[in-house]
């Protein structure tokens, strides 16, 4: 394991499991078990799966300049954002390119809670917060347990009443097997799911419990990395692994835009004074790609940065592929030219043991109409 500097509490639950804790964003983070990762992906997509994803990073903004900050720090009108909401939203630089998404949860009129992944989240509030009357708590002890799949809210209402009356994006505080919690309709998988956000000292209890409860509802563990396979057919990036960062420009520095990467939904109609806001506007209309989908024949799934050829000449990348048995379609996450990301686009995608057909396909791939995660009752 890569020398990490974070420590998730059930690090030991996860090395039973056969993980070897991988580094990602400081924590030691469960990339691996020893059973078969579809069991996983197929749990999740039909019953539901238990995801240790403490990794994420929890920011405290307190004070009477706490929505000042966060206005500044990113895309959202915060102002619109009632306590015991949430709201996804993206960070900027300031030459307007993405460098950070999170989901800001709305605690009370002075109070929010920002979460994070490996981008410059927290850089981007410290930095906003300079000069102001507000306290920035950057909080590790706050573990997150991510309850995800359509049977996830059958397992809590056993333990948490009104479970089913809290509606996407929004939060409530309460307990769960005695302990004190706030649990979160959120989630990256593409289905109803729940954070269960608690102290360090109880996340072993609340693991240990849904594990051996859930078990005869057919809930079972996951590992982080099934979040690949879920994100690939349901739209959801991962920085920086759909980003420049890793598929560089030659010649330019390291940032892809809110437009090339679908994620101008983000900016809240009119809204100005966010850190990049100009350059975001102005780079409206010049964009260098898109990120699109990709719709391959048969059942080979693409590999991760696999070329993507039109007419036989390299134009894009696959940023990650795979084949679902549960849904019949074999997809990816990909950057392509502007011009080839139009429906049925003929492509080709190069993988290592030979060259697969493939049409150029919007997204998501599964559940179009986001029906299932923002299910009501």
């Amino acid at each position: 394991m890569t020398a990490s500097w974070r420590f998730s509490a059930l690090a030991a639950r996860h090395r039973a499991l056969g993980s070897a804790l991988e580094d990602w964003s400081g924590m030691g983070t469960a990339w691996s078990y020893e059973k078969d990762q579809l069991e996983e992906y197929l749990a999740i997509r039909t019953r539901a799966g238990v995801m240790d994803v403490s990794g994420l990073k929890k920011i405290h903004i307190i004070g009477p300049h706490a929505s000042h900050v966060i206005d500044r720090a990113v895309t959202r009108d915060v102002e619109k954002i009632k306590p015991g909401r949430s709201t996804y939203a993206c960070m900027l630089n300031d030459a307007g390119k993405f460098v950070d998404d999170c989901v800001v949860y709305r605690m009370g009129p002075h109070s929010f809670m920002v979460v994070h992944g490996s981008g410059q989240g927290h850089e981007q509030i410290t930095r906003a917060a300079m000069g102001r009357n507000v306290s920035v708590l950057f909080d590790d002890d706050l573990h997150d347990i991510s309850l995800q799949g359509p049977l996830a809210v059958d397992y809590l209402e056993k333990h948490v009443p009104g479970i089913r009356d809290v509606v996407y994006f929004s939060h409530i505080h309460t307990t769960l097997f005695g302990k004190p919690v706030t649990i979160s309709r959120t989630g990256y998988t593409g289905e109803r799911g729940y954070e269960i956000f608690c102290r360090r000292q109880d996340a072993e209890t609340i693991w240990d419990t849904i594990v051996s409860e859930g078990a005869a509802m057919g809930i079972i563990p996951t590992r982080f990395t099934t979040l690949d396979l879920l994100r690939a057919e349901s739209y959801l990036l991962f920085f920086p692994y759909d980003n420049s960062e890793k598929y560089p420009f030659p010649d330019e520095p390291h940032g892809d835009t809110l437009w090339e990467l679908g994620l101008d939904f983000t900016v809240s109609p009119g809204k100005t004074g966010f850190r990049g806001a100009e350059e975001h506007y102005r780079l409206k209309g010049k964009e260098r790609f898109k990120i699109y989908g990709v719709k391959l024949r048969g059942t080979e799934a693409a590999v991760e940065g696999a070329p993507i050829l039109k007419d036989g000449r390299e134009v894009g990348v696959v940023t990650i592929g795979f084949y679902s048995p549960l849904n019949d379609h074999n997809v990816g996450i990909a950057r392509m030219p502007v011009d080839c990301a139009v429906e049925g686009t003929p492509l080709t995608i190069r993988n290592p043991d030979g060259d697969i057909e493939a049409i150029a396909h919007p997204m998501p791939f599964y559940d179009p109409d986001k029906l299932r995660r923002t299910a009501k009752g």
